[in-house]
């Protein structure tokens, strides 16, 4: 027999429906401006890597290929530090581990600014990157818990704000300080910054008690679910495609759209605003549905790849396509935040928590295969179309997780 599929056969995903307990704090903007501060913060470090690779490569003397190394050894402290991290805090009152994770933030970059060989900053950076992705998921929880049911998903889109900000002001500045006064100058920036955040968390944001019921164990379960599993799959693959572009942005400017080399610059602050934007509005979209907002961010990002790859060749021309690719790219990353706590359970912190490891991996993911398509003659559009493909690849999952999503609710009516 065939069933026609209705609204109904969505999975259940109002934000107001979250299970986080609620917490007043005396002035909310501020409290979320505090929790926003870090994600700048996380941000800039992030990002400010790339920019000054250079320098860096020659400070501790060694080439820019291996330089880049440094970038994959904070890319695997976020993997490794999201899950860990969270399942030995989920007890902890949250705003005192929000506290400790930025101070551990700030330690981290101070120690990058002081590496003197190649092999103390590899261990420095992945030391700076572990406090990431579990900062970010007790920081959705908790702004989450501040907010009115009706307005959770703008809440925690505001506190990811701050890392979309980092990318059109505290990458160009770090990165032009460190132009300036040495590369350590900008790991010493970003450490200051953490303790701003540290200072802010702890006046602005009010107490919030942990999980007490928390164990070892229950967070763990959170791996036995198979819808934690589809949604992270869903990000490792889906989000994917805007690395595969943004990864290979210069040459693509340069020698396929032959422009300037000033002009990648541009084209950055286009992918940069468009984060932005996108974080903006998917707090308005989360607050409609989350799950349809992750298909339209997963579908709408293969549209705006597609359209990338069509109008590279005509210089300016595909401007507005790398806008829109980040743009609905941020709203598939908001939404499979608020996604994750809520299938997750009762093991929230690891939940939330690890939705940036998965986004690490599809930064992995994305650059890894734009290279194979372009190592195997391609050409340097050939990203695009891969994007495309890793982007419609996630939407396939999300659609698979829909679907068991249903046969679960049947079989429980049933």
């Amino acid at each position: 027999m065939t069933t026609t599929s209705t609204a109904t056969d969505l999975p259940p995903d109002a934000p107001g429906d979250l299970d986080v307990p609620s917490v007043t704090a005396r002035h909310f903007g501020l409290a979320v401006l505090a929790l926003g501060m870090g994600g700048f913060a996380i941000g800039t470090t992030e990002f400010v890597t790339m920019g000054l690779l250079p320098q860096i490569s020659d400070g501790v003397d060694v080439s820019i290929p291996t330089g880049g190394h440094v970038i994959s050894a904070y890319a695997v402290g976020v993997v490794v530090g999201a899950p860990v991290l969270a399942f030995l805090g989920a007890r902890l009152p949250r705003r005192a581990l929000l506290v400790a994770l930025m101070a551990a933030f700030a330690v981290g970059n101070g120690i990058s600014a002081l590496a003197t060989s190649y092999e103390q900053l590899m261990v420095a950076r992945f030391a700076a990157g572990l406090p990431h992705g579990a900062y970010f998921g007790v920081a959705s929880l908790v702004a989450a818990s501040m907010a009115r049911p009706s307005r959770k998903g703008r809440a925690v889109s505001q506190v990811m704000l701050g890392l979309s900000v980092a990318n059109v002001l505290g990458v160009p500045a770090a990165t032009l300080l460190g132009q300036e006064l040495g590369w350590r100058a900008a790991f010493w920036a970003v450490s200051g910054l953490g303790l701003v955040t540290l200072a802010l968390v702890a006046w602005f944001v009010p107490s919030c008690p942990g999980d007490a019921e928390a164990s070892g164990r229950r967070e763990l379960s959170a791996f036995r679910v198979p819808q934690v599993w589809l949604t992270l799959l869903a990000g490792a693959v889906g989000f994917g495609g805007m690395f595969a572009v943004y990864s290979y942005i210069a040459p693509v400017v340069t020698d396929v759209a032959g422009l300037g080399e000033r002009s990648v610059s541009i084209y950055l602050l286009g992918f940069g605003l468009g984060m932005v934007a996108g974080t903006w509005v998917a707090g308005i979209m989360a607050d409609w549905s989350i799950f349809r907002s992750l298909i339209i961010g997963g579908s709408g990002m293969a549209v705006a790849l597609l359209g990338f790859w069509l109008a590279a060749p005509h210089g300016w021309a595909a401007l507005p396509f790398a806008f829109l690719i980040t743009t609905l790219g941020s709203v598939l990353v908001i939404n499979l935040q608020l996604r994750l706590m809520d299938v997750a359970g009762d093991a929230q912190t690891l939940g939330a928590a690890m939705n940036h490891a998965s986004l690490n991996i599809a930064n992995a993911l994305g650059a890894w295969l734009g290279g194979v398509v372009i190592a195997a003659g391609w050409g340097l559009r050939a990203p695009a179309l891969v994007g495309v493909l890793l982007s419609l690849a996630g939407v396939a999952i999300l659609l698979v997780s829909a679907r068991l999503h249903v046969r679960q609710r049947d079989a429980v009516r049933a």
